[in-house]
């Protein structure tokens, strides 16, 4: 045997800088993406703000998001709610507090909602179809998740809290937290930095340079790397430190703290909405708010100026240059993503949009991953923190999903379809002999939603709604 040089042909996809730019743009908020833009124009001299562009006619056509029947409700805004672009002033600057389905039309102001990894988590899970027995587990796991994301309790802490209502097997909580670490973000859930590490490699294709090298780190060399360095590893591995080195650097590329960058909102702050949805002659149309769409551009003089600089300049500007054009590609990418989810939502949910709750209908990250051919984790990010203005208010992404209960007819009634037939049925109720949970679940069965009392009462107090008892008045 003796050593020889043999050339191969291949295909690798790399987490290239370029693509951890696209996917870090598409989870940021109106505000982060604000922030995200000014810290870039004030560090890279090749991108500058552009300088407004005249606003178009609402006439402009658009592409249509959802046909919807015309019942004689307006075909466009009124005059308070029309689309940016037809206004001069800017009014979708406001606070966003809960969601409403009364829009007074003015730029009133509301207190944020922060999100909070928990919440985010429970969002996930209530969209899932999990069993009842299988979720109230996946509700203690989440409990125990700390804001870095981790699950650092033993399975038997899980097993005790869930005691004396429900004895489970460290058997089931492993299978319910599998389901867990599938969960927008990447990593969340996981038990230690290599678990962490190695659910978020899994997501990437299979052939990504230095995956399957990655994965073998993450599974225990890698709390040896400060000891025994790159060399080190590579003689354990039995395998080249260039590859290693490679490794590593896909390593360095994933968050080892997911949690984190859910709920980085601070309080009392000020966001905008990032499209809008309006009705255009009975047809749902769906747009990026002008009024927050970012407009930047190339800096044409620094640009001019590469030819004539010397060797170093001329390369420094040119990598600046280069960065300055990924940024602007993802920049149009984040928005054609946005409008792409926005759209299938709208198409999914415009009976939402017409009649308020009651026609929501159930929805998952799932399905509308299917339609639009992205993953679920990708659509995840795409309505984490993201807000439409639509003619029934200003609404999180959010509130367009929701999980689903059979009904007598063969189909489905949403969540939040429910919480609302329940309200209006309290709302209307004899104060003097208010509804029980379980002659409010009698009722909603004789119209072929056949809820459980105890299903009434959860829904019940998630709307701070207080018990029949609480509720009699006299006067």
């Amino acid at each position: 045997m003796k050593p020889r040089l043999q050339t191969t042909l291949g295909q690798q996809l790399v987490l290239t800088p370029q693509l951890r730019q696209a996917i870090h743009l598409l989870q940021l908020s109106a505000l982060e993406l604000d922030a995200e833009l000014a810290s870039a124009v004030e560090s890279n001299p090749l991108l500058d703000w552009a300088e407004p562009e005249p606003l178009p006619s609402v006439d402009t056509p658009g592409e249509p998001a959802a046909d919807a029947t015309d019942d004689g409700a307006p075909d466009a805004f009124p005059a308070d709610d029309l689309p940016p672009w037809t206004r001069g002033e800017e009014p979708w600057q406001q606070r966003l507090g809960p969601v409403s389905n009364e829009d007074d039309g003015e730029a009133a102001e509301r207190a944020v909602e922060i999100e909070s990894l928990q919440d985010h988590l429970l969002w996930q899970l209530h969209l899932t179809h999990l069993s009842p027995r299988d979720r109230r587990i996946g509700l203690a796991l989440i409990d125990a998740i700390d804001d870095d994301g981790y699950l650092r309790e033993p399975v038997e802490a899980t097993l005790e809290t869930l005691r004396p209502d429900l004895e489970a097997t460290p058997g089931e909580v492993l299978a319910v937290l599998r389901q867990l670490q599938r969960f927008d973000p990447p990593g969340v859930a996981a038990r230690d930095l290599g678990e962490c590490l190695a659910l978020q490699l899994a997501l990437l294709p299979e052939d990504t340079a230095g995956k399957a090298l990655a994965l073998r780190i993450a599974a225990g060399p890698l709390e040896r790397l400060p000891k025994a360095g790159i060399d080190g590893l590579a003689t354990e591995l039995q395998c080249d430190a260039a590859q290693v080195q490679a490794a590593l650097q896909l390593l360095r590329t994933l968050d080892p703290r997911p949690g984190a960058q859910i709920g980085a909102l601070p309080a009392d702050t000020y966001i905008t909405p990032d499209c809008v949805i309006w009705r255009q002659q009975g047809v749902w149309r769906v747009a990026l708010a002008s009024s927050h769409a970012p407009r930047l551009t190339i800096h044409r003089g620094y640009e001019r100026m590469i030819g004539a600089a010397g060797a170093d300049d001329a390369g420094y500007l040119r990598g600046r240059l280069q960065e300055a054009r990924w940024l602007l590609k993802n920049l149009q990418a984040r928005g054609e993503t946005l409008l792409k989810v926005v759209r299938c939502l709208v198409r999914q949910q415009s009976g939402f949009l017409e009649f308020g709750d009651q026609a929501l209908r159930p929805l998952t990250l799932r399905e509308v991953a299917a339609e639009v051919g992205l993953h679920e984790s990708t659509i995840s990010r795409a309505v984490s923190r993201k807000y439409v203005r639509t003619p029934r208010g200003t609404l999180p992404l959010r509130a367009f999903f929701a999980s689903g209960i059979d009904t007598d007819g063969g189909g489905e009634a949403s969540s939040t379809a429910i919480q609302s037939m329940i309200r209006r049925l309290i709302e209307d109720e004899n104060p003097r002999k208010p509804l029980s949970d379980a002659r409010l679940a009698e009722t909603l069965k004789s119209t072929g939603v056949p809820v459980a009392r105890r299903t009434v009462a959860k829904y019940r107090e998630a709307m701070r709604i207080p018990p029949s008892h609480d509720r009699i008045r006299i006067d």
